[in-house]
């Protein structure tokens, strides 16, 4: 349940204080992006 003005209205990854918010993942809608997953070395 998204409790936040700013969430609701343009959702987190759009919001103007997004890296500062305190209850991005509590009240909004912010999900953390999964980690990037390493290129396999090239077989030889």
């Amino acid at each position: 349940m998204v409790l936040c003005p700013g969430a609701l209205m343009v959702g987190c990854k759009n919001c103007p204080i997004v890296s500062m918010c305190p209850g991005k993942s509590l009240i909004g809608d912010w999900k953390p992006e999964p980690p990037a997953k390493p290129e396999p070395p090239p077989k030889p």
